[in-house]
C-alpha cells in the first residue's frame, strides 16, 4: 500500500482511464473491416474512431473487431486514431475462438458449417474478435491467453444437459474450449514499480438455445473462471470487457452477475450516463418493466415487449486496491449533437456505450 500512494504522488500523479468498448466492428467477410478501415468513407469506422477520440482513454478494450494474423486491420485502425489525436503506441490480439469452426454439428440442426458451429459463434475465423491498445508499454512477453482453456476442465463446470444426457459427448468434450470469443491477461507497464494487469474478455450471449440451457451456462461459467483465477492474482487488475449479461434484467443467470459484482475483491464504480436514462424512458417498451437503473445501462437494444430493451453488459472493475477518481458512459442525451454517434445504424458508431474508469494505480 505504502509503494502504491508513493506512486500516485510520484510517478502516477494523474489518473489512467481505461475503457471498454463493444464497437462492433464485425464484418461479414476476411479483409472487409480493412477495406472499409481504408477508404476512409466508411461512417461506422469515423463514428467509431470520433467517440473513442471523444473520450481518450489511456488504454481500451475493443469487442467485436475482426481479428487478422498480421494485425492488418488493426494497424490500420491504429493510424486513423492517431490522425485524429488518440495516439496508442502498443496494440495486444490474439486470434479469437469466434468463428473457429470446430468440425461438427454442434447446435444439432443437422448442418455442419455453419457460425453455430464454431467455438464461438462467427462466419468466418476471426470475426469479432477483441483487440486491446494502450498507451503504456504491454508486456506482451508475460501475456496469458486463457482463450483455449477447455469448458469440461474449468473446476465445478456445469455442463448443459437433455434430462438426464449430456448435451455434449466424447470427442466435443475433449475440445470444447469455454470461451466463446477470448480471454486474457495483458500486464501493462505503468512504472518501474508497477505493473497493472488488464484482464480481458467477450463472453457468450446467454440466448438463443434450448432446454439444455448451452448459452446461460456457457454464460455463467465464462464469469466463473474470473471469480477463480482473481485468487492467483496478488497485483493490481482491471477486469474489462461484455459479459452480456445485466445484474437486473435481460437473459442469463442474473444472480451470477450480482454476485460477481459484489465480490469482495472488485470494485464496482457503477458508471452512469445521462443518455441512457433519458433513452429507457423516450424507447419505452420492455424498459418500462426493467428493475434495474437505467443510467447504468450500456448496450441499446430493441425494446417492443418480449425483447431485451436495454441493458448493463459491459464492464470496467478495478481491484480493491485501486483508487478510483471517476468513471462515465459515453452514452449522449437526444438534444446532445455527439449523440448522433450512438445507436443501431450504418451511420452510427455501435448499439453499445464505450465505459470508462479513471483510476489511480
Amino acid at each position: 500500500m505504502i509503494a502504491i500512494l508513493l506512486l500516485a504522488q510520484s510517478v502516477c500523479a494523474e489518473s489512467l482511464r481505461i475503457a471498454t468498448y463493444n464497437a462492433e466492428l464485425q464484418r461479414e467477410g476476411p479483409g472487409l473491416l480493412l477495406r472499409d478501415i481504408l477508404s476512409g468513407d466508411d461512417k461506422q469506422v469515423a463514428a467509431v474512431i470520433q467517440v473513442i477520440a471523444e473520450i481518450d482513454p489511456d488504454i481500451i478494450l475493443l469487442n467485436s473487431f475482426d481479428y487478422d494474423a498480421g494485425l492488418v486491420a488493426l494497424n490500420a485502425f491504429v493510424q486513423r486514431l492517431r490522425q485524429a489525436g488518440s495516439d496508442y503506441r502498443y496494440q495486444f490480439a490474439r486470434a479469437p475462438n469466434a468463428g473457429r469452426q470446430f468440425g461438427a454439428d454442434l447446435d444439432r440442426d443437422g448442418r455442419v458449417g455453419e457460425a453455430e458451429d464454431a467455438q464461438g459463434f462467427g462466419t468466418f475465423s476471426g470475426q469479432g474478435g477483441m483487440a486491446l491498445l494502450s498507451k503504456l508499454r504491454i508486456d506482451e512477453d508475460e501475456a496469458k491467453d486463457f482463450s483455449q482453456t477447455l469448458w469440461q476442465d474449468l473446476p465445478g463446470a456445469t455442463l448443459p444437459r437433455r434430462g438426464e444426457v449430456p448435451y455434449y459427448e466424447g470427442d466435443i468434450l475433449e475440445q470444447l474450449r469455454l470461451s466463446s470469443t477470448g480471454r486474457w491477461d495483458v500486464p501493462i507497464e505503468v512504472s518501474a514499480e508497477v505493473t497493472l494487469h488488464l484482464l480481458a474478455f467477450h463472453h457468450t450471449t446467454p440466448a438463443f438455445d434450448g432446454p439444455e440451457q448451452k448459452n446461460d451456462l456457457r454464460n455463467r461459467d465464462e464469469l466463473r473462471f474470473w471469480s477463480q483465477y482473481m485468487d492467483q492474482i496478488d497485483t493490481p487488475f482491471v477486469l474489462l470487457g461484455d459479459a452480456n449479461l445485466d445484474p437486473e434484467d435481460g437473459d442469463g443467470f442474473r444472480d451470477a452477475m450480482r454476485a460477481f459484482l459484489s465480490d469482495p475483491r472488485l470494485q464496482d464504480p457503477m458508471p452512469k450516463s445521462n443518455g441512457a436514462a433519458e433513452a429507457a424512458a423516450l424507447q419505452g417498451g420492455t424498459n418500462l418493466t426493467q428493475r434495474g437503473d437505467p443510467s447504468l445501462d450500456t448496450a441499446d437494444w430493441p425494446d417492443e415487449v418480449g425483447r431485451p430493451g436495454n441493458l448493463r453488459v459491459d464492464y470496467v472493475l478495478p481491484s480493491v486496491d485501486l483508487q478510483i477518481s471517476a468513471s462515465g458512459v459515453f452514452w449522449p442525451a437526444a438534444r446532445d449533437p455527439l449523440g448522433l454517434l450512438f445507436g443501431a445504424s450504418t451511420s452510427r458508431a455501435s448499439r453499445h456505450a464505450l465505459v470508462w474508469v479513471d483510476i489511480v494505480p
